[in-house]
């Protein structure tokens, strides 16, 4: 059945998620289970709503959160103060954000990416993934709204999202559609489903971006990364822990879905650019990532990983990307090379 076009024209998918698998997430402490980098989150969430609210300040901000937080004896006041206040006008967006250290673990212990529900441990994970993933997705969708987005949480799953043996089959993004027409923001998240051969697996958020990019075709996508330890700015070409290790600033995909380095000019051109995947992670790792951002670069639709909460992320955000690379931007830029 033929998808539903929104009415309003996508600006951009944000992608909130881990760079290296072994290194740290955008808003999850990557090594510390179930652990939000808050201070990272909130600065994120500052850094979309001044790049997708043009109009709004700090000050003028209307907060959407009005559940009763941690330590709060009630729940907002402010609430009767806002009936005569105009909505800020936000552009289209979507985001969509990986599990950090929120269902990982409990995927990887139970072998959900395997599938095999009919095993008690398989079942079992497949509840607890969800339920971790879910939570995470609440805070995330808290925070935006703090900041003033209208965000709606939407799991793929409680979508009818299904995949044959790992591989997407049924994708709905009615839903999708209708949130962004009625002016909310649909985030999205990597997500526990059924798949119809193994019974289950992991739907990762590179698969969901891929998907929403071909169908919504948003002007660019840009995957925001970061890292307590490591000053980790985008794709390199080889682990960022080795010495020498490179940026790479911009890789170039060609008609058929291969990707070259096309800046910087590497030394040794002989070697394979090398990633590293973690034990626990279930969603293919970097190189998967990669092979993602490929396709979505190969529908004309630009592709930006940079690192969350800086200078750049705010020009990769902005669409300032658009007119060109600037030599002082920091990521990784992958484009389609006609």
């Amino acid at each position: 059945m033929e998808q539903k076009k929104t009415s309003k024209r996508l600006r951009c998918i944000v992608k909130l998620g881990e760079l290296s698998l072994f290194r740290g997430a955008a808003i999850t402490c990557k090594n510390k289970l179930e652990t939000i980098d808050e201070e990272n989150l909130k600065e994120v969430s500052s850094q979309i709503r001044q790049a997708f609210v043009p109009e709004s300040t700090s000050a003028n901000v209307i907060g959407m959160d009005w559940s009763k937080r941690s330590g709060q004896s009630e729940v907002p006041t402010f609430i009767n103060d806002l009936c005569d206040q105009p909505v800020a006008d936000s552009e289209s967006f979507i985001v969509v954000h990986g599990a950090g250290s929120f269902g990982h673990f409990q995927a990887s212990k139970s072998g959900v990416h395997k599938g095999g529900l009919s095993r008690p441990l398989v079942k079992a994970g497949f509840v607890a993934t969800r339920i971790s993933v879910t939570s995470l997705n609440l805070e995330i969708v808290r925070s935006l709204a703090r900041e003033g987005i209208p965000s709606i949480g939407m799991s793929p799953f409680s979508c009818g999202w299904s995949t044959c043996q790992r591989n997407m089959t049924e994708a709905d993004i009615s839903m999708v559609i209708k949130a962004i027409d009625a002016g909310f923001i649909p985030v999205l998240h990597g997500d526990a489903v059924l798949d119809t051969l193994q019974e289950c697996t992991i739907l990762s958020g590179d698969m969901i971006i891929r998907h929403l990019a071909a169908e919504l075709k948003p002007e660019f996508v840009v995957f925001l990364v970061s890292n307590t330890s490591l000053d980790v700015l985008g794709v390199y070409d080889r682990p960022p822990v080795e010495p020498g290790a490179v940026l790479i600033r911009e890789i170039a995909v060609r008609e058929d879905g291969s990707w070259s380095v096309v800046k910087p000019k590497l030394e040794d051109t002989s070697k394979p650019v090398e990633f590293t995947v973690a034990a626990h992670d279930t969603t293919g790792g970097m190189v998967t990532k990669i092979t993602e951002a490929a396709m979505i670069a190969k529908l004309g639709i630009d592709v930006y990983i940079t690192k969350a909460g800086t200078d750049h992320s705010v020009k990769a955000l902005s669409g300032f990307l658009k007119g060109g690379i600037p030599d002082d931007w920091l990521g990784t830029a992958i484009r389609y090379m006609s």
